[in-house]
């Protein structure tokens, strides 16, 4: 079994976040050492470290592109070396000179499957690149994590790509342990989470999955940092571009919608160590808004496909499912509304006129302009073109020499 692990690291200016840069959880900055080295690091505990490392160097703004590739070849180059892992850097250099050879052979519509910028096509990568290297299966790590069970990587490989049950086993999720060692996640209870009740649903859904026997089962979340995926997934299912965040959970719904069908291992867990979020609450719960007004739409869009399933949003309960049904509306504005009386009694005007606005920005720019299930088949067949393209001999040896460069 040939193994990648991927670790796509997020890098931004130095002097902070600007309008027009690409939005993620929380990059690094440029003049910070961030969390990547660290993450290498502890992967000295590993028993079984039989796997190609790929670290996904992404930047939050071009001009800062060859900087960003340049310090974490600088990181990795170090740290896996202390290792003793096999590793290597993609980064932009690497992607033009991939699109290029797209665009020499006619493909120029395939090398936009490829970006750099955007967490679902940053995932597209992270099944690419594997493809291409001849992986049998990738293991999805993030940057800001740290391996403390000796047995990960047995663990990963125990299920995938075998039937379990009489059912094919073609994903694998994980779980994260917070820094208090416990799977659950703690947050301050605000009056706003009574209608967006996004946590208490996700722990709801952690006690039913993670906190039950068996140990291998069926599961409706999946973390985009502790997951993985066998070839005979990614070469059918790609990631949905259009998703702005939470594009893990998007993927298992698209896995799904082809046939495929994502478990849980509740041995397999890393510890989470995330920086803080650098943006206000009322632009992250604008993202979660964008996120699953898109992906009701792509349920309700949904049509009778021959080799697709159809799927409900009671398919994904408790959580995401909770957040995918006629009620969406009536969570969000309640939820606004009563964010925006806490930036009031804050003083934050600001504050509060943005949350209000994402009711309507809900109601409008939220709405996909386009049928988001028929967009799903278009991009598959086009990614299942890419993949069957990439595996061609001399297309993959060139290929396979700019991501090893």
């Amino acid at each position: 079994m040939k193994v990648t692990m991927v670790i796509p690291t997020y890098w931004g200016r130095a002097e902070g976040w600007r309008v027009g840069d690409a939005i993620y959880d929380h990059p690094t900055p440029l003049s910070s050492e961030g969390t990547l080295r660290r993450a290498i690091e502890s992967m000295k505990i590993l028993n079984d470290r039989d796997f190609r490392l790929v670290v996904i160097a992404v930047a939050t703004a071009d001009e800062i592109e060859s900087r960003v590739e340049k310090k974490v070849r600088s990181i990795v180059g170090d740290a896996a070396a202390a290792v003793g892992v096999d590793a290597l850097v993609f980064g932009g250099s690497q992607l033009r000179r991939i699109h290029e050879i797209l665009a020499a052979d006619g493909k120029t519509g395939l090398a936009e499957l490829l970006s750099l910028r955007g967490y679902s096509n940053v995932r597209n990568l992270c099944l690419f690149i594997p493809h291409v290297l001849g992986s049998n299966v990738a293991v999805f790590i993030d940057d800001d994590e740290v391996f403390e069970d000796p047995d990960f990587m047995t663990k990963a490989k125990e299920f995938i790509g075998r039937s379990v049950g009489g059912t094919p086993v073609h994903a694998v999720a994980g779980y994260y342990l917070q820094p208090d060692g416990d799977y659950h996640i703690k947050k301050p209870f605000r009056p706003w989470m009574k209608y967006w009740d996004q946590y208490e649903r996700m722990n709801e859904a952690f006690d039913r999955i993670i906190g039950r026997p068996p140990r291998l089962k069926e599961t409706p979340f999946v973390f985009g940092g502790n997951m993985v995926v066998h070839r005979n997934l990614w070469r059918v299912v790609p990631f949905d571009p259009h998703v702005p965040r939470g594009e893990d959970i998007d993927f298992l719904i698209n896995a799904r919608m082809f046939g495929f069908r994502f478990f849980l291992d509740n041995e397999l867990r890393i510890k989470h160590l995330p920086p803080p979020k650098p943006y206000p609450m009322w632009l992250q719960l604008r993202l979660d808004i964008f996120r699953f007004v898109y992906e009701r739409a792509k349920i309700e869009s949904q049509r009778d496909v021959e080799g697709m399933t159809k799927v409900r949003p009671e398919d994904f309960d408790p959580y995401p499912g909770c957040f995918l049904k006629a009620d969406l509306d009536e969570k969000i504005e309640r939820a606004c509304k009563l964010l925006a009386e806490e930036y009031r009694a804050q003083g934050d005007l600001k504050g509060a006129e943005e949350a209000l606005r994402n009711i309507t920005l809900a109601k409008t720019e939220a709405v996909p302009k386009f049928n988001p299930f028929q967009r799903l088949c278009e991009l598959q067949k086009e990614w299942r073109e890419l993949m069957a393209y990439a595996e061609k001999r001399e297309v993959s040896s060139s290929i396979t020499e700019v991501v090893e460069a």
